[in-house]
């Protein structure tokens, strides 16, 4: 009897240094929309990567991932991080701009630290750090090569992903850098980054207007359902596609020298592992790293496809 009540009272310590232990973690709670098509598939990929690795080098610190498949189901699991979890800091990519902007100011408000990734707020200020693609950069590069290959005139489609800042900074600064040409932007539509929707876009495009010599799709996802819908209408000899995001189907193809796709630009997924590895260093050293970290844009040619190409990627 006192051998067993040795061991359950020894257990029973154990048990509260466990819960001790974990109560002393700093918790990171990671926000990030469902893997619904290509690049958030990358995008959970690489959170839960660094989710091992951080934790693995850290283990003081304990990330907790949650996805979403909707701007309501993202700001319920926000209120539940702080609410239930407890969180020290969040790190989110919001699902949308303005439906994410209170919830996430109110985390703001509870004292907790935020990171926000790739799809800004709609009020600035909220984030103590911001982590993104060169939004501005691919959307200007896809611009200059369209409008060089097609001489400076020409007609075109465009089709835009959700509306967010992201978006928003991606179209403005493709347009600028196709004004003054001669290229008539036939229509712009949203494809909601999604491979389903460009092709729904793009067929309606394709009814519409009998010459269209180049698209841009922003996005890879959406290339791919663009591509799908001119090679069924028989039409790709007609124009070609510029996507963005640096999908390894796309980049095979690039890497081709498929005439219907001759380049992609970078906008990679792993910034969501910069942004939880920035949000860990706030913790585990005394480096100032609230501010703005705008990562590169590459635009991806047959000459240097190789160097980004990863075929055992899941994007």
């Amino acid at each position: 009897m006192k051998q067993l009540l040795g061991v359950t009272v020894a257990l029973g310590l154990g048990l509260v240094a466990t819960s001790a232990m974990a109560a002393d973690k700093i918790k990171i709670g990671v926000s990030i929309p469902a893997a619904t098509h290509g690049w958030a598939g990358g995008l959970n990929w690489h959170a839960q990567e660094a989710e091992k690795d951080l934790e693995k080098a850290y283990p003081d610190l304990d990330f907790i991932i949650v996805t979403a498949k909707n701007p309501t189901e993202q700001a319920n699991d926000l209120e539940d991080l702080v609410s239930v979890q407890n969180i020290d800091a969040l790190v989110i990519l919001p699902f949308e701009s303005d439906p994410l902007t209170i919830p996430v100011q109110q985390v703001k408000e509870a004292g907790k630290f935020i990171t926000v990734v790739d799809r800004g707020l709609s009020q600035p200020g909220i984030e103590d750090v911001y982590v993104a693609g060169n939004n501005s950069a691919l959307g200007a590069q896809a611009g200059e090569y369209l409008k060089k290959r097609l001489d400076g005139k020409g007609k075109i489609v465009v089709l835009r992903g959700l509306p967010t800042t992201v978006d928003d900074e991606r179209v403005e600064a493709f347009n600028a850098s196709i004004k003054g040409s001669d290229i008539e932007v036939l229509d712009m539509k949203y494809a909601n980054w999604n491979r389903d929707d460009g092709y729904e876009v793009m067929q309606d495009f394709l009814s519409r207007f009998p010459k269209i010599d180049a698209v841009w799709a922003q996005d890879d996802d959406i290339a791919l359902g663009v591509i799908e819908a001119i090679k069924q209408a028989d039409r790709t000899d007609e124009m070609f596609v510029i996507g963005g995001g640096g999908m390894k189907d796309i980049i095979k193809r690039v890497k081709d020298g498929d005439k219907l796709t001759p380049i992609d630009v970078l906008y990679p997924p792993a910034m969501i592992a910069t942004a939880m590895g920035i949000t860990a260093l706030k913790f585990e050293t005394k480096a100032a790293v609230e501010g703005r970290y705008i990562l590169g844009a590459t635009t991806v040619t047959p000459e240097n496809a190789d160097k980004f190409y990863f075929p055992d990627s899941p994007y």
